[in-house]
């Protein structure tokens, strides 16, 4: 048995996954937790980390190495999405990962990958615990930065894939910076997230796909509040099933509270209040832009992710 780990670093949030590689080659997962870190900070504005994004990174990563010891991994990888992408000082980022990250495995480091295969990734992970029959599926990864949309088969057959230039955080921080929004921040926010929406249509085929598949915090936290639990409990959260019209009413009310009232609510992460009303602006804009493509009228919602798909790409290279 060999134990390994996967850590995304988004916009967002940093989330780690310890993984043990069974003799027979299923994968069991020993730990899953995220940080929420604000790494694209400014990044939009400034084109390059702030210091204090940096710092705060580099603490939750230090927590992380430490729990990889503490479970003997002996494999990770870890990824850097959207923000990274775009921030001149990204050496200073590389720099530290690999000083904590060599301390499990040599030569370890983060890596940038592109939308495309931040997007195969996701897919991969999330659809491992799909029926085949539910398929085509359109995977859609909303992050903090970038949304990453891909239709494809439970074989893994990709039927097109696009990375979106918009998330949670980048709408906040560009468009909705107003606490609560103002109806004219909204009204601009969805007009870009539509802009978006055309391009996704014009190279994903989405009329191919017949499940619509849900990932990442925002979807998630969307379908605790849904449910109305009274804490985050990703057992309930896996495999739900969110109603385009009842989305619509939640997203609706989260879109007109200040981020403080938001934050009382145990399932939304006290990081996250601030900007999940920009990710359901983003919500909105993806089911109408599915609804003039599909006959599909619900999401379905995966805690497993890009993550996941990390983990079994490493599972497959022993």
């Amino acid at each position: 048995m060999t134990r390994v780990a996967a850590v995304d670093c988004g916009t967002n949030s940093i989330r780690l996954l310890i993984s043990e590689v069974q003799a027979d080659g299923k994968i069991r997962d020993i730990v899953r937790t995220m940080e929420i870190v604000r790494l694209g900070q400014g990044v939009d504005a400034t084109g390059e980390f702030a210091p204090e994004a940096l710092v705060r990174t580099r603490v939750a990563l230090e927590g992380y190495v430490k729990q990889m010891k503490f479970e003997k991994v002996q494999h990770v990888r870890m990824v850097a999405t959207s923000a990274t992408r775009d921030a001149k000082n990204q050496d200073e980022f590389f720099e530290m990962t690999a000083q904590l990250l060599s301390q499990i495995e040599s030569g370890a480091k983060a890596e940038v990958i592109t939308g495309e295969e931040e997007a195969l990734l996701s897919f991969k992970g999330a659809v491992a615990d799909l029926r085949s029959e539910r398929g085509p599926y359109c995977v859609i990864d909303l992050g903090g930065g970038s949304t990453e949309f891909v239709v494809g088969t439970i074989d893994g057959d990709i039927l097109g894939a696009h990375s979106a230039q918009m998330g949670c955080v980048r709408l906040t921080e560009r468009i909705m910076r107003t606490d609560p929004p103002t109806d004219s921040e909204i009204e601009i926010a969805e007009d870009y997230v539509e802009e978006r929406m055309q391009e996704v249509e014009k190279i994903v085929p989405i009329s191919s796909a017949k499940t619509f598949v849900g990932c990442a915090g925002t979807f998630t936290t969307l379908s605790a509040l849904a449910q109305g639990l009274e804490s985050y409990d990703p057992d309930a959260i896996h495999g739900s099933e969110l109603r385009f019209d009842a989305l619509r009413v939640l997203t609706r009310q989260l879109m007109g509270k200040p981020s403080s009232t938001r934050a009382l609510n145990p399932v939304i992460h006290p990081g996250r209040a601030d900007v999940i009303g920009g990710g359901s602006v983003a919500v909105e804009g993806i089911i109408k832009m599915i609804e003039r493509n599909s006959d599909a009228s619900s999401f379905f919602i995966s805690e497993k992710d890009i993550l996941d798909g990390i983990v079994a790409g490493i599972a497959a290279d022993l």
